[in-house]
């Protein structure tokens, strides 16, 4: 992997806050400032809490999932759905399914997903410095095995086949790293491991999560957070049954419920009723990159870089739907623009209760369940959220349609198609061009590393 990138930003500055911290100290008690180590850096409860809120923006950082992920999956997803309309060339190539191993948008999503999980390692392996209290300790190691567990979620999504139900899954998956790194002059080359390892991985890190975090931690991730991600994850797996499980602890127990109104499910300054885990973004700090590609210039975009076609319009079954015309006309070229994102500090929604509704409903769909609600009925409910008339009865194509309608510009579509191994135009769910490359740099500075086919 490549050597320069992983070594937590934070700890650098928690190495200099350390020599100042010291240097207060008896010249008995101290280490020579020009030899003050990593263990000083890392022992202090203080140091590893902070190092925890650097994970935080990591994954915040628009490079991942302050918008570039879902980005990418939403333009891979689709060839007619939207357009894009920017100068960036980047972008388009995940539209054209056509993508460089030196795509820009590759290489940030990737290093800084692993700078996210080294960071997370950082604090897991540091955990004995939180003294105060277990409580307190169990925190912070529920926060960094969440925020990593997310991380490596993106990761396996992105650059790697998918995950195929009732199969071994050995095909390669993205390198495990489950200890931090501080000393770059060791060997870091690391394989790949196999896909059914990362997720075993991931679920592993949100059980522990799960019974870890409280199950209110005001803005930062809680019990249901993890496990509103675990039954995402078991969604994508195709493990219904457990998905179906997760989604309705989370529905029945965490105390959130659905946003009045479906424009209220967005553009907040803070967390509402319906947010489960959001990256909190203010005019002084966090990155909202769908704001830069979505939005027009006076909500703060660059005036509609992605744009709504009429193949996405197409999809809506009932006119009154709030959700259809849950859009504008941009001033800056005369786009339709998704009004989703119109609020340049508003806080990006990463997991929200509307996603919860639409797991439970298809898992007990395809098990035959009415865990919680009958799926007709939960389906109809969401709807009437918006306006939009019941439907007479389900079929998975209709489940399919309702998460495009729900969900639409929030980063699941690629991920759908793959799921339910459907096609995109011409291409299959498993097409090779569907599956990000692994970013040249990575592979020159990586010995062990093993490139995606077709690239």
């Amino acid at each position: 992997m490549k050597r320069t990138i992983y070594i937590s930003k934070l700890l650098s500055l928690l190495v200099v806050a350390s020599l100042f911290l010291v240097s207060c100290e008896s010249e008995l008690e101290t280490e020579p400032a020009q030899s003050i180590s990593t263990d000083v850096a890392l022992g202090s409860e203080e140091n590893i809490k902070n190092i925890l809120i650097g994970v935080y923006a990591e994954i915040g950082n628009d490079a991942s999932l302050g918008g570039s992920s879902q980005i990418m999956a939403d333009l891979l997803g689709t060839v007619d759905e939207v357009s894009w309309n920017g100068t960036f060339a980047d972008p388009r190539e995940f539209l054209n399914k056509n993508i460089l191993v030196t795509n820009g948008f590759v290489e940030g999503a990737w290093d800084n997903n692993y700078e996210t999980i080294n960071q997370a390692n950082l604090v897991i392996d540091n955990i004995s410095a939180v003294e105060s209290s277990q409580e307190e300790a169990d925190r912070v190691e529920g926060e960094a095995k969440f925020l990593r567990a997310m991380a490596y979620f993106d990761l396996v999504r992105l650059f790697a086949p998918a995950f195929e139900a009732g199969q071994a899954n050995t095909q390669l998956g993205v390198p495990l790293r489950l200890q931090g790194i501080t000393d770059f002059s060791q060997d870091l080359d690391i394989a790949r491991s196999s896909v059914a390892d990362v997720y075993n991985q991931i679920i592993s890190d949100l059980n522990d999560a799960y019974s870890l975090l409280p199950a209110d931690n005001a803005e930062f991730a809680d019990r249901y957070s993890a496990q509103a991600l675990l039954a995402r994850v078991y969604f994508q797996q195709g493990n219904y049954a457990a998905a179906r499980d997760a989604a309705d602890d989370v529905l029945t127990n965490s105390g959130h419920a659905l946003a009045a109104s479906f424009d209220g499910a967005f553009n907040n300054d803070a967390d509402g009723v319906e947010d489960l885990f959001t990256l909190q973004v203010t005019n002084q700090s966090g990155d909202n990159d769908f704001i830069v590609f979505y939005a027009s210039q006076s909500n703060g975009g660059r005036g509609g870089d992605i744009s709504i076609e009429q193949a996405y319009l197409d999809l809506f079954d009932d006119p009154a739907d709030f959700r259809l015309s849950f859009n504008y006309i941009s001033p800056d070229n005369g786009l339709i623009l998704t009004s989703k994102y119109t609020n340049q500090f508003g806080n990006v929604p990463v997991l929200r209760i509307g996603e919860m509704h639409l797991i439970r409903a298809e898992s007990n769909f395809r098990e035959g369940t009415s865990i919680g609600l009958d799926p007709l009925v939960e389906i109809n409910a969401l709807r009437g959220r918006s306006n939009a008339g019941p439907l007479a009865a389900l079929d998975l194509d209709v489940f399919f349609n309702e998460r495009q309608l729900e969900l639409a510009f929030e980063g699941h579509l690629i991920h759908d198609v793959k799921r339910t191994q459907g096609t995109i135009g011409g291409l299959s769910w498993n097409d090779a061009s569907l599956v990000l490359p692994i970013p040249q740099s990575e592979m020159d500075t990586n010995g062990l590393m093993e490139q995606n086919a077709g690239y």
